[in-house]
């Protein structure tokens, strides 16, 4: 009980942090007319998305809830609402604040270097520690209430529900809005980025909030509830977990509370010289995050020491926060354009878009080699320390591993937060005309925010891959599948080769919503440099309101497909094939999807960075050849790794947390083929 006192509490800390920190942002100076001004028309657009969007959630949850409350009970669909609820807050609330800090931080720019990247990063914080505080609280408060993790699965499923649209709804909107900008005002009319003569530009700036703000928030919130919820699950089917605060029981509550203060501490950590260069403002965002790391490192000694459990149970959480960093580096080493593999895809932009494009996707597909030496090395380590612990608990380990590899999240979603607010405030002091030195210490910024972004998303995905195997791992013990998943019964064969085509169709039919909605955005943009008089001169002024309303409208409608594939396949595989089956489709899709998702996001990253490479007036800097085929490249790449690759993700675990909360259900009926 003691733990999960201090659980809740720290959860609420969290979001006290939070909120004085939202105070902090509040309080900085909004800039000059302009820029308030443009920071308004970002904010409108993207509360107008979000409120919509929630509209269409509210019925799709409502819908769910009846379903799960009148099929399983009416406990377990409480939890469902309680977890889309706290998803939703959690994605609000951050990007209410991101939205309010990318013209603060242009302001502060004016001032200096160090005062512009602490008022981004607190604003990035907010987010951060909003999703671990309301995580926490919400998962761990109903634990307390219903004593039962079979209930609490479905605050994991109602995260995930909120999760999937987040993800696919924004990315479709961001990078709907980023390729008609980038076609039209880059390519056809040779403006540059973020220019105000470019009708799509306010598009892009809200795309960057609903997307790698609110998206990105949901996609990690599902994954840190989950990976609790996972291991907690494992344990109670154990000897080990008799009791709902036995000490293994509570373990990954105690760990994620000690993440949280930990995470509180690494903030403090983050500054930067005024004449810093990209390496020095690397460096500052990461000592916050290793501060983070070393202190959850020594808290969990103190914890498992205290708790009196296995000290193998410390050589797991190392394992899961070590791998955690390996994934990240690995994504950097792929993606920034300080290392070969980008230099090269920058190099190819030479030939024309065709060997950029080949070269980029050539480059996804090795990066995907460390991160499943990484992730494949951890699940053997966790296993085989838990499995030493007590036989049958290794997947326990896993799914501990998880815990600690999101332990740290407090501060590592707030420095992937940090990268859109520090976008969207180069592109407000280019719309503003601000003096070109403000420009280049937002640059500075925006740099250092792709590449936490990019790191972002390889963190994400190795956590997403290991919270998806634990909860696979849980559902088969929900199910009576005892000795594991037998891949040569023909109904998990069956599964597994559905489950491994569901991330190439889900990943399809992402990608072809970006393009129609991208065709549109360009058609319109085209339309108003044709019909609009002044627009070029500057005399005329774009109507920035009927992109941003047509991105939403095509995001909302796009996203629904795609949503109903990732609750309504995983149920009727379950009730058509049986529980086997389901298992098969779950392994099938993990594997997949993994590879898919790391190989999209990586090659869009190198695409994007490879442009930028150019754009620092390498190769012929802008407006040469090459810089016309690597902007091809990075529109490629702009749905690869903002839309359909993060989407992967929660595909992953959508699927598995739907199989775990309906595991009772397909106990209780027959398969209807071969039952």
């Amino acid at each position: 009980m003691t733990w999960i006192i201090i659980a809740i509490a720290l959860g609420i800390v969290s979001l006290a942090f939070a909120g004085f920190k939202t105070l902090r942002v509040l309080r900085e100076d909004q800039g000059d007319d302009t820029i308030k001004s443009i920071t308004l028309a970002i904010k409108e657009g993207s509360n107008a998305f979000l409120y919509r969007e929630y509209q269409y959630l509210i019925a799709f949850v409502a819908i769910i809830y009846v379903i799960v409350t009148f099929l399983i009970d009416w406990e377990t669909g409480l939890a469902y609402l309680v977890g889309a609820i706290a998803s939703g807050v959690a994605g609000w609330a951050g990007m209410n604040v991101a939205v309010r800090a990318n013209g603060r931080t242009t302001a502060a720019a004016i001032r200096g270097l160090n005062p512009a990247l602490r008022v981004a990063f607190s604003g990035g914080t907010v987010m951060g520690h909003t999703v671990v505080g309301l995580g926490l609280v919400a998962l761990t408060a109903t634990y307390l209430i219903f004593q039962d993790i079979t209930i609490v699965t479905g605050l994991g499923f109602g995260a995930s529900s909120i999760a999937l649209f987040a993800r696919v709804g924004g990315g479709i909107f961001t990078k709907a809005a980023d390729v008609g900008a980038d076609l039209v005002g880059k390519v056809e009319q040779g403006i540059p980025e973020d220019d105000p003569r470019n009708p799509a530009t306010i598009a892009d700036n809200v795309g960057d909030n609903v997307g790698d703000v609110a998206g990105m928030g949901a996609d990690l919130f599902e994954s840190y509830v989950g990976s609790i919820i996972a291991a907690i699950t494992i344990a109670a089917g154990t000897a080990i977990g008799i009791g709902y605060d036995s000490p293994y029981a509570v373990l990954p509550l105690a760990i994620a509370a000690a993440g949280i203060f930990a995470g509180i501490i690494g903030t403090f950590f983050v500054s930067a010289s005024e004449n810093a260069g990209f390496s020095t403002l690397l460096w500052a965002l990461r000592r916050g995050v290793f501060v983070a790391g070393a202190l959850v490192i020594a808290l969990s000694l103190g914890i498992v020491l205290y708790m009196d459990v296995s000290f193998n149970v410390f050589w797991i959480i190392m394992t899961g926060l070590v791998s955690g960093i390996l994934i990240g580096l690995a994504t950097e080493y792929y993606t920034s354009y300080e290392y070969k593999p980008t230099r090269n895809v920058a190099e190819q932009s030479l030939s024309g878009p065709a060997t950029t494009i080949i070269s980029g996707f050539a480059t996804g597909m090795q990066s995907t080699v460390i991160p499943v030496i990484v992730v494949g090395t951890a699940i053997i380590i966790s296993f085989k320390l838990a499995e030493a612990i007590l036989p049958g608990l290794g997947f326990y380990g896993v799914a501990l591993a998880a815990v600690g590899m999101l332990s740290t999240l407090g501060i590592t979603l707030s420095t992937d937060a940090y990268g859109p607010i520090a976008d969207n405030a180069g592109g407000i002091a280019e719309q503003a005309h601000l003096d070109p030195s403000i420009r280049q210490r937002t640059d500075a910024l925006d740099s250092l925010g792709n590449t936490t972004a990019a790191t972002g998303k390889g963190f994400a995905i190795g956590s997403a891959a290991l919270t998806a195997l634990a909860l696979m791992a849980a559902y088969a013990n929900a199910v009576g599948l005892n000795d594991g998943i037998d891949i040569l019964n023909f109904r998990t064969l069956a599964g597994a080769l559905v489950g491994g085509m569901l991330p190439f169709i889900f990943s399809a039919l992402t990608m072809n919503a970006v393009g129609r909605a991208a065709h549109e955005i360009v058609n319109e943009v085209r339309r108003q440099f044709r019909e609009i008089p002044g627009i070029m001169d500057g005399t005329g002024r774009p109507d920035y309101a009927r992109c941003v309303d047509m991105s939403t409208k095509s995001a909302l409608r796009e996203m629904v497909i795609p949503g109903l594939i990732a609750v309504l396949v995983p149920l009727a595989v379950g009730f058509v094939l049986g529980p086997e089956a389901l298992g098969g489709l779950l392994v099938g899709a993990i594997i997949s999807g993994f590879m898919m998702a790391l190989t999209m996001s990586t090659a869009g990253g190198a695409w994007d960075n490879a442009k930028k490479w150019v754009e620092a007036g390498n190769l012929g800097g802008k407006g040469s050849d090459a810089h016309k085929a690597a902007v091809v490249g990075d529109t490629v790449g702009d749905p690869f790794k903002d839309t359909s690759g993060p989407s992967l993700n929660i595909l992953l675990k959508l699927m598995a947390i739907v199989a775990l909360v309906f595991a009772p259900v397909f106990l209780e009926v027959t398969p209807l083929i071969g039952g």
